[in-house]
């Protein structure tokens, strides 16, 4: 997937057992981060750092969308211990993460495994592809996401 890129739609189960699609946010900036496994340390600071800056990317306009390959009750559980105020979206087929290209060979204690590489999308009102953060680290990324949206609002307004 190239910038300027137009993001092919997707429909998945949200924690609430809803589905939703890309589509349905059309017109809005979308922030789509892919995280490796709800309650783990990582995810979770990445998880609450988007919570405690919600506020603030819907000023800047933006939808968050949290997405792992995780069951839909193992993301209500996260999203309900945390106070997650955004949508997680369930990928157990892990059609997304294909369609985005963020499973990778992961070496988990001498053993090599495929999962989830730390990647957010920062995807346009027109749903094309704006920015993407690769190998995400988890501390203050809310915080840069936030910043990057305000620079483009700025120049697109």
């Amino acid at each position: 997937m190239e910038l300027n890129e137009k993001v092919k739609d997707f429909t998945l189960e949200t924690d609430e057992g809803n589905t939703v699609s890309l589509s349905d946010f059309a017109g809005q900036p979308v922030v789509l981060f892919f995280y490796p496994r709800a309650n783990t340390p990582g995810c979770t600071i990445e998880a609450c750092g988007f919570r405690d800056q919600l506020k603030k990317l819907q000023a800047a306009g933006a939808v968050v969308l949290g997405i792992s390959r995780d069951t839909v009750a193992a993301q209500a559980k996260f999203k309900a211990k945390y106070e997650l105020t955004y949508p997680l979206l369930a990928d157990h087929t892990e059609k997304v993460c294909k369609q985005f290209d963020v499973l990778k060979e992961k070496n988990m204690y001498g053993k090599k495994v495929w999962g989830i590489v730390r990647t957010t999308f920062v995807i346009g009102p027109d749903q094309t592809l704006v920015h993407v953060f690769p190998k995400v680290k988890p501390e203050g990324h809310a915080e840069e996401v936030l910043a990057l949206l305000k620079e483009w609002k700025k120049a697109h307004q």
